[in-house]
């Protein structure tokens, strides 16, 4: 199981966003809903690995969020609320979100897994700051792009272009400049590595 600890940058001086943050995060499916937990924190729990890896790009792409995500159990029963949780991913995260804070340069995520098999959970943080490195260098125009395309789909650049009023090679340009194929691509990687952090628990 997942428990995603997110956190938001420099609260203390700008306005609660956290209201913004669990409107970004409906379409991420849990098993715990996703919920403000202390302060300018919010949490959920997570079974899907895919879906770990779309919330942490939701969260870099919004910018001014620290996102922990713990591998390990979660008690059961669940609770109705991730803020009465326990388990190891409960703890996990908190670490992790608390090493997020101190990544420098790097996209603001870290990832903590099982005892033992901290490997896994390194790889996996690894492949996520990297993919996280190509969403925050990406422009505003890029943006507009890249939300009007669908991987694995032949047509949707020259359908982009047509609707920004571009060219089609423009398209491709941004696409290539975003790092966009190869993100698509290796988002399935990330997934692999959080499963199997996941099954090591």
């Amino acid at each position: 199981m997942f428990v995603l600890t997110i956190d938001q940058a420099g609260s203390r001086s700008s306005r609660d966003r956290v209201p913004e943050l669990l409107d970004l995060l409906v379409p991420i499916r849990t098993v715990l809903p996703w919920e403000r937990s202390v302060g300018d924190e919010a949490q959920g729990v997570v079974a899907g690995a895919g879906d770990v890896v779309d919330a942490v790009l939701l969260c870099l792409r919004a910018g001014g969020w620290y996102v922990g995500i713990g591998i390990g159990d979660v008690e059961r029963p669940y609770p109705s609320s991730p803020r009465e949780g326990r388990g190891s991913a409960f703890v996990a995260a908190r670490k992790a979100v608390d090493r997020a804070k101190k990544t420098g340069d790097r996209a603001p995520l870290a990832v903590e897994g099982p005892d033992g098999r901290a490997d896994l959970a390194a790889e996996a943080e690894g492949v996520l700051a990297l993919l996280g490195r190509h969403v925050l260098a990406r422009s505003d125009a890029e943006w507009r792009i890249l939300d009007l395309l669908k991987f694995g789909e032949r047509g949707t650049q020259t359908s982009a272009a047509r609707t920004l009023g571009i060219s089609p090679q423009a398209v491709s340009k941004a696409a290539a400049r975003a790092a966009w194929h190869e993100e698509h691509a290796v988002r399935p990687a990330a997934a692999r590595l959080l499963a199997w952090a996941d099954a090591a628990t």
